[in-house]
């Protein structure tokens, strides 16, 4: 199958650029007539022309690859060239009912194509520091629930023939990460929609991405669960260990100095609040801090002189101290008196962030002439589902 990538123009744009130089070479040769020059711009003509067919069938059959059904495809090209570029809603409906395979509301606007969606998540990472690093959950209403289990079920050994003793009932906790609804509303001049060779596909999910981003990041680190998801520093803390703490209160460990780190051998205390997480979570840990913090922690050295730091040896691998890896989040706070600013733990099996897939945009070219805007929400929800696996820094006396 020819290979159509994501900056090809479409079809319709090259096939009109074609026969744009079809029309100025018939007009060459009525001015001067068939010169050897026109026809062999006839001959380069033609090979573009079969080209332009070939990626018209490219682009209208089945793509296996990425699991693209023709309807699929025929929303893509209507909500794309239709409704985003000029406007035009006839029959979206109709295709987005056949193409989408979630639900869709009854709210203005449409949903995006699901590749469009996925584009978006997918950039929504490396905008969204929490989003890489948690447990990402896809759900198709806001009901979503997780029971988490407190205590275990009893289990033990016994032989072949052996009776088995009644294991004790397993307690459990349910947990509802809260949901709320993210809007964005970027705006584009109608002449750059109507450019032939401006791709919307990636201006839109680009724009969003990262005006999503910059609220997802406050949020799923200090968002208070109202009408958006609670992050994991607004949860109670406490200096007790996994043992002796209520569900849902995270443990926290004391610098043993009102904002700051102890003067004498400062990254000891890292080395406690490493320690303090059980080993079954450290596989998988992350620091997390903002960028001031990092900026003080880099200087740390140990007993010979050599830096806790490590920069990151790969390209997009992050750089590690005392061997885990450092995750930047700017919503982190900047160290003061009893300040959570350092988060130590396995996220992914701490903190769960939930997407229902479904971005919805409404075209707005009335609002703000002469630009377009593009109204969109998505909704997401997030919460701490075990308090054991974070635990948090606190630059406090106790």
């Amino acid at each position: 199958m020819t290979d159509v990538t994501e900056t090809t123009p479409p079809v319709y744009e090259v096939k009109a650029a074609v026969d744009r130089l079809t029309t100025d070479i018939e007009e060459f040769k009525a001015a001067h007539g068939a010169a050897e020059p026109a026809a062999g711009l006839e001959r380069k003509l033609d090979a573009l022309a079969r080209r332009v067919d070939q990626m018209h069938l490219a682009q209208n059959r089945p793509d296996v690859a990425a699991g693209q059904s023709p309807e699929a495809l025929e929303h893509k090209a209507a909500f794309f060239d239709r409704y985003i570029r000029k406007g035009l809603e006839t029959g979206i409906g109709e295709l987005e009912a056949k193409a989408l395979t979630i639900g869709t509301d009854a709210e203005g606007g449409y949903a995006v194509p699901e590749e469009l969606d996925r584009m978006i998540e997918r950039l929504l990472k490396d905008a969204s520091p929490i989003r890489r690093i948690a447990n990402v959950v896809e759900i198709g209403s806001a009901n979503y629930r997780k029971l988490v289990n407190l205590t275990g079920a009893a289990a033990g050994w016994v032989s072949e023939t052996g009776a088995r003793t009644e294991t004790t009932a397993p307690t459990f906790a349910e947990v509802v990460p809260p949901l709320g609804e993210l809007y964005a509303n970027p705006a584009a001049t109608q002449a750059m929609l109507d450019d032939a060779f401006f791709n919307v596909e990636n201006w839109i999910a680009e724009e969003l991405a990262i005006e999503f981003g910059v609220q997802e990041g406050a949020a799923f680190v200090g968002g208070n669960g109202t009408d958006k998801p609670k992050g994991f520093l607004t949860y109670p803390t406490a200096a007790t260990d996994d043992a002796a703490r209520a569900f849902g209160t995270l443990e926290h460990v004391a610098t043993g100095v009102d904002g700051g780190f102890p003067a004498t051998d400062p990254g000891d205390i890292l080395i406690d609040l490493i320690y303090a997480l059980r080993p079954v979570y450290r596989a998988g840990a992350v620091f997390v801090m903002n960028t001031n913090l990092v900026a003080e922690i880099r200087k740390f050295k140990d007993a010979d002189g050599d830096y806790l730091w490590r920069p990151g040896l790969l390209d997009g691998t992050p750089p590690t101290l005392l061997g885990y890896p450092v995750i930047e989040a700017e919503d982190m706070p900047d160290v003061v008196t009893d300040s959570l600013s350092v988060a130590f733990g396995n996220f992914a099996r701490g903190y769960t962030i939930t997407d229902r897939m479904g971005t919805r945009i409404l075209r707005d070219p009335f609002s703000n002439k002469p630009f377009v805007h593009f109204y969109a929400t998505k909704r997401t929800g997030g919460a701490v589902v075990n308090s054991q696996a974070i635990k948090l820094l606190k630059f406090s006396l106790v």
